[in-house]
C-alpha cells in the first residue's frame, strides 16, 4: 500500500542538457536551470576549496563520491517504503547499502512515522515559469501542516549555519508548489541523518518564510547576471 494520498496531479519534469548546462525541459515549453544548479553556482566556495586543497583531490573525490552513493541509496530505501507501506526494504550484504538502511531508519522512525502526517507527493517535479525547476523528495504535511520535506545524509552532523541552501532549497520548491497548484505553503523541513547514526532536524517556519524568500531570489537574480 503507498502512502501517497494524490491530492495534486504532479508531472514529471524531463532533464535535458543544452550548451552542457543540465536543465529541466518544462512542460510549459521552457528549459530552466535546476534550483540545486543556482545554488551551486552561486555560493560562496571558500571553505570547499580549502577543505579539497588540505585533503586532496583524490580524496576528496572519494569521499563526495561515497557519500553521493550513500545518499542515493538511503533515499530509495525511504522512496520506496513509502510506495510499498509497510514494509520496509531490505538492505542486501554491500556495506554501503547497510549504511545507508540504517540511515534511512533514522529518519523513518524519527519523523516518517511521528510527524509526517500525509504525504501528496514523493520524488515531485516542480518548476517556476520561465525561471527555474527541481525536484522534492515530500509534498504533504508535517503535524497537520503543509510542507515541503527533503532527506539528507552527512558525513558528519551539521551545525544550523551550515545549511543556509537547505533552508533555500525548501523555499524554492515551496514557491514553485504555491505558483503551480494555487497552495500556500510557508513551511518545509530537512530530514538528516549522519554516517554515525546521529539524526538532525532542520525547519523552516512559516514566520520565517518572507526573509528565505527574499534571499532566494536575491540568489537567483545573481545567477541570471552571471549566466543569462
Amino acid at each position: 500500500m503507498s502512502l501517497i494520498v494524490e491530492k495534486y496531479d504532479y508531472t514529471e519534469i524531463k532533464r535535458k542538457q543544452i550548451d552542457g548546462k543540465r536543465l529541466y525541459a518544462c512542460p510549459d515549453g521552457n528549459a530552466v536551470a535546476s534550483v540545486t544548479t543556482i545554488l551551486d553556482a552561486t555560493k560562496d566556495k571558500t571553505h570547499l576549496i580549502a577543505w579539497r586543497k588540505r585533503v586532496g583531490e583524490a580524496k576528496a573525490t572519494e569521499i563526495t563520491t561515497e557519500a553521493a552513493g550513500i545518499g542515493t541509496r538511503m533515499h530509495k530505501y525511504l522512496e520506496d517504503y513509502i510506495a510499498d507501506y509497510p514494509n520496509w526494504p531490505s538492505p542486501g550484504s554491500n556495506p554501503y547499502a547497510q549504511q545507508a538502511h540504517k540511515m534511512a531508519s533514522q529518519i523513518r522512525e524519527n519523523v516518517l512515522e511521528n510527524h509526517v502526517t500525509e504525504i501528496w507527493g514523493s520524488e515531485v517535479n516542480l518548476y517556476h515559469p520561465k525561471i527555474y525547476a527541481g525536484t522534492t523528495d515530500l509534498v504533504g504535511t508535517y503535524d497537520g501542516n503543509p510542507s515541503i520535506m527533503d532527506f539528507k545524509q552527512t558525513n558528519k552532523p551539521k551545525k544550523r549555519e551550515w545549511v543556509d541552501d537547505y533552508y533555500l532549497q525548501l523555499t524554492a520548491y515551496a514557491l514553485a508548489h504555491n505558483e503551480l497548484y494555487g497552495t500556500d505553503i510557508k513551511e518545509g523541513h530537512i530530514f538528516m541523518c549522519s554516517r554515525d547514526l546521529e539524526y538532525q532536524q532542520f525547519d523552516l517556519w512559516p514566520a520565517d518564510f518572507k526573509e528565505w524568500e527574499s534571499k532566494w531570489w536575491d540568489r537567483v537574480y545573481e545567477y541570471y547576471d552571471k549566466f543569462a
